[in-house]
């Protein structure tokens, strides 16, 4: 199947908010060749399709956030907070969009998601590699420590028992 959009610009368009990985309906538009407020409305006339984990209106701060980041308005402003759409949202438009474009992107931007869950669980997977080995090495250095501990108290005794010791027991000048 040949990419309708290159991965690294989906990539591009996806955003962490609220615990979730997002796409902005403008976004989402503009990669499936319809208007935003075609998208929105397709949305809305299904909206029992869009609970809320799939699909929610960003609050002020968000929308300043995410545009200060890197979206800027292309004609002058939104008259509305923009609605993103999480990767289960991104999966029901599929069943409200029918173009063929909107189709073959939908099909593009699930398998990105899905590299993406599969590099975190590697990551994670790593992460927790990395954190047994530190712990091997922290245990190794404090059994170190008290190695070299062992070994400076051997050499401080040597370096003491030049002194002659006095002998103990039968001595043949006794005799």
């Amino acid at each position: 199947m040949e990419l309708v959009v290159p991965d690294e610009i989906v990539l591009s368009k996806i955003y962490y908010l609220r615990d979730h990985k997002v796409m902005l309906d403008s976004d989402l538009a503009e990669l499936y060749g319809v208007e935003t407020k075609a998208l929105n409305q397709a949305v809305s006339r299904n909206s029992k399709r869009f609970p809320n984990d799939f699909m929610f209106q960003l609050d002020e701060t968000e929308w300043i956030s995410l545009r200060s980041q890197n979206v800027t308005s292309k004609r002058g402003g939104r008259k509305y907070l923009p609605y993103v759409f999480t990767e289960h949202g991104v999966l029901m438009l599929s069943s409200v969009l029918n173009s063929e474009r909107a189709v073959s992107v939908n099909i593009q931007i699930m398998r990105i998601f899905t590299r993406m869950r599969n590099l975190l669980v590697n990551n994670a997977e790593l992460l927790a590699e990395i954190a047994k080995i530190k712990n091997k090495l922290d245990h190794n250095d404090r059994n170190m420590e008290v190695v070299f501990g062992y070994l400076d108290e051997l050499i401080n005794k040597s370096k003491q028992g030049n002194v002659p010791r006095k002998r103990i027991g039968f001595k043949p000048d006794d005799i």
